[in-house]
């Protein structure tokens, strides 16, 4: 176990806080899964779930180790090559998707062979962001035009929330938002950034009268969804989602401050998608007070971690790439806990590593991966320095080995040359030439 943790490379903290967030889940999917295996005549066995969940989680895993491995540079060109299969794969789910409960909510594809569902807007998310840190980066040393960057930057940008918008809008408006953090970080004008919320505010509204234009039209089935919970919100008014918030509301007051314990909730019997979108209200009544701050407190020290590894980022599209994939993720947190204490609307957005659900936890995942891939350039770049101070130090020494028997042989010649005499000794300075005449 050591010599596999030594293996890991990257910010060992992000490494343990994953960690923690996924081994944290196991205990409430496994008890909030309850109400599901009652489902269809279930007899109320969560085991599957459970092992399901292990499953989701050991896979992601290894989608963090493999993708982690890989340069971030490389997703560079990768992100400008996959926006159009994003595109494709969107209007697929749009149009042939799963749909729930008769709604126009096609946000899942069946992957062929396999049978497993996939949520195509998470893809399109870790995509779009890395695409956006991309020409963020690429532009920054040069004179940024609204013209040339409305059509390299957010005709891109907006087909793909079009094909989002539809089935999802808490999706889209959370991706928008992201995209204009991570513009307004990159250094894009501030008054063409005002001109793009202005552009994105007028489509919306263009959508949402063309859905009155043509009420029966299964394109636009979601949008009375949309309008009645923002109503239900503002007013107080009793609606399909009060049932859910009501008893999610129940479930936070029943944990107390310590809840009532591990897989003791009453609530998860009663309240819908408990094991996903309302799981952080089953956590609350199970652990308590204390059990939601320390989940919660999780995300934000994971959240300090990013802005660390994005500051220690070498190059700039590193600290935007850091930016763009982490920040969604706790922002996405966020709004899952405040619609389960009715500080936000009913979104449908997850709890990232803690709700049950496969795409979601592979797609954080990868997200996770690459964010470690940058904070692991820069521990190699420090561990080549490293390297190459010692090879030059063991260079030096060799040197001064050298130059130390150089000097050694010196002062052996020096000694020999001062033994050496070429005064003739003998009694006639003459007696060389006579022997030799002789």
């Amino acid at each position: 176990m050591k010599e596999l943790i030594n293996n890991l490379k990257g910010d060992k903290v992000i490494w343990t806080f994953v960690a923690l967030l996924a081994l944290f889940s196991f205990m409430p999917v496994f008890s909030a899964s309850s109400n599901l295996a009652f489902m269809n005549g279930g007899d109320g066995n969560t085991i599957s779930y459970l092992l399901t969940h292990l499953a989701h989680i050991f896979m992601g895993f290894l989608i963090i180790y493999g993708v982690h491995k890989i340069p971030y540079h490389y997703f560079r060109p990768i992100s400008k090559i996959a926006l159009p299969i994003v595109w494709v794969l969107l209007a697929y789910t749009l149009v042939k998707g799963t749909v729930i409960a008769g709604a126009n909510a096609s946000r899942w594809i069946k992957v062929p062979f396999i049978g497993i569902t996939f949520q195509t807007s998470t893809f399109a998310s870790v995509v779009l962001m890395i695409f956006v840190a991309r020409y963020l980066s690429r532009k920054s040393e040069e004179p940024v035009t609204f013209k040339s960057s409305f059509i390299d930057l957010w005709i891109p940008v907006f087909i793909t929330l079009g094909f989002i918008l539809p089935a999802n809008f808490s999706t889209t408006a959370l991706i928008f938002s992201m995209v204009i953090m991570l513009t307004f970080v990159g250094n894009y004008p501030l008054k063409y950034i005002g001109i793009i919320i202005g552009s994105g505010i007028v489509f919306l509204i263009f959508f949402v009268i063309l859905s009155k234009a043509f009420p029966d039209s299964k394109f636009f089935n979601r949008v009375g969804t949309w309008t009645s919970r923002i109503e239900n919100y503002t007013s107080n008014k009793p609606g399909e989602d009060d049932y859910q918030i009501k008893n999610a509301k129940i479930a936070i007051a029943s944990g107390g401050i310590y809840g009532l314990g591990p897989g003791k909730s009453v609530q998860k019997n009663v309240l819908p998608q408990s094991s996903s979108d309302f799981i952080y209200a089953i956590i609350v009544e199970e652990y308590g007070l204390i059990g939601g701050l320390l989940v919660l407190s999780l995300y934000l020290l994971l959240f300090f971690r990013f802005i660390v590894a994005a500051h220690k980022a070498n190059t700039l599209f590193g600290k935007l790439v850091v930016v763009g994939l982490g920040f969604p993720m706790i922002f996405q947190a966020l709004i899952n806990m405040g619609v389960a204490v009715e500080l936000l609307p009913v979104t449908g957005q997850t709890l990232p590593l803690i709700s049950s659900g496969g795409s979601s936890i592979w797609m954080t995942c990868v997200s996770l991966g690459i964010i470690i891939g940058v904070t692991k350039k820069e521990e190699e770049i420090a561990q080549e320095q490293s390297e190459a101070e010692k090879r030059e130090q063991i260079l030096q020494k060799l040197i001064d080995e050298q130059i130390e028997k150089e000097n050694a042989l010196e002062q052996e010649e020096i000694i020999e040359n001062n033994n050496y005499s070429i005064e003739d000794a003998s009694a006639n300075p003459m007696e060389p030439v006579l022997k030799k005449n002789k």
